[in-house]
């Protein structure tokens, strides 16, 4: 019987191409080319031997044979992702695996899972933290907290909380590029970015920056790294308030311009998307998305400014 089955990544474009009408959205949703998207077409074709799209100048159509395939496709889309929700929640062991950065961990989900668990005894939540990307393909991992722009392709995001960042750097560059008056000052300085680089763009535009068009310099993924390069003087970075309290105090640090909470840069709570329905991850996720958000503190208990938005 296999052996009559089309590839099931050909059935996969062809369900996102028809319903797209475009090989370009079903190639970003797949987050393949479109020349691969339509080669994968053109396989499914030979493999049923009938013509399942008329291509024209701007786009594509179904023709008689693709407008028929098509709900059976879908039909079994559905039924796979079906049984697969009852094969998770039949291997559910009551245990939930969050992976959090270590600074997210100590200041602010620790302090608080006690709620949590009073409101879900039945789930035990198992702590990883650790700050490199989250790899859902082992399946060791259930959901992540992480902070950046929340934009992860195949993954459900949701915006869990944003903190007042601050821009600093050793006293040591500090002292040779001069103390910034204002934001378009640093335009010019050597930066420490986050992995997607997109943290120093969002800080410019919410400090009235535009000009700040490239972000260059060394990106980290783990904002320990982070603080490592900038306090080996590297360039200015931008890191929680409440993380670097202890460094600002000593001089380690210096702050250049005030505190900024930048709403896009903040706190996701991300996991699969096929996975979003999962009962124990749909539970924590209304936890986390509505529990007090008004506070996070640095190690010292020292409270920082913090607010929750959406």
């Amino acid at each position: 019987m296999s052996r009559h089955l089309p590839p099931l990544n050909a059935l996969k474009a062809f369900e996102a191409a028809a319903r797209h009408l475009s090989v370009k959205m079903a190639a970003d949703e797949l987050c393949v080319t479109p020349g691969a998207v339509s080669q994968m077409l053109k396989s499914l074709e030979a493999h049923l031997g009938v013509k399942l799209f008329e291509r024209v100048t701007r786009g594509i159509y179904l023709t008689d044979a693709g407008r028929d395939y098509l709900p059976a496709v879908r039909n079994a889309f559905r039924q796979i992702a079906e049984a697969s929700r009852r094969v998770m929640a039949s291997n559910d062991n009551g245990m939930l695996t969050v992976s959090v950065t270590p600074f997210f961990a100590s200041s602010w989900l620790v302090p608080r899972m006690r709620s949590f668990q009073e409101s879900n005894p039945e789930i035990d939540l198992q702590i990883v933290a650790s700050s490199a990307l989250a790899d859902f393909s082992r399946g060791s991992i259930d959901v992540a907290v992480r902070h950046g722009a929340g934009r992860y392709p195949g993954l459900r995001s949701d915006h869990v909380l944003a903190v007042e960042m601050v821009a600093v750097a050793a006293p040591d560059l500090v002292d040779r590029l001069g103390a910034p008056r204002c934001a378009a000052d640093l335009i010019r300085w050597p930066h420490i970015h986050d992995a997607d680089r997109r943290g120093w763009s969002l800080w410019f535009q919410a400090n009235g920056v535009e000009e700040f068009r490239s972000p260059r310099g060394a990106s980290f993924d783990d904002s320990s790294l982070i603080l490592k390069a900038i306090l080996s003087g590297h360039g200015a970075g931008l890191l929680p308030a409440a993380m670097i309290a202890a460094e600002l105090a000593s001089g380690e640090l210096v702050q250049l311009l005030d505190a900024t909470l930048i709403d896009e840069f903040a706190y996701y709570l991300v996991c699969p998307e096929q996975a979003q329905d999962n009962p124990k991850i749909a539970i924590f996720r209304d936890w986390i998305l509505n529990v007090e958000k008004t506070q996070l503190t640095d190690a010292s208990g020292e409270v920082r400014n913090a607010r929750r938005l959406g």
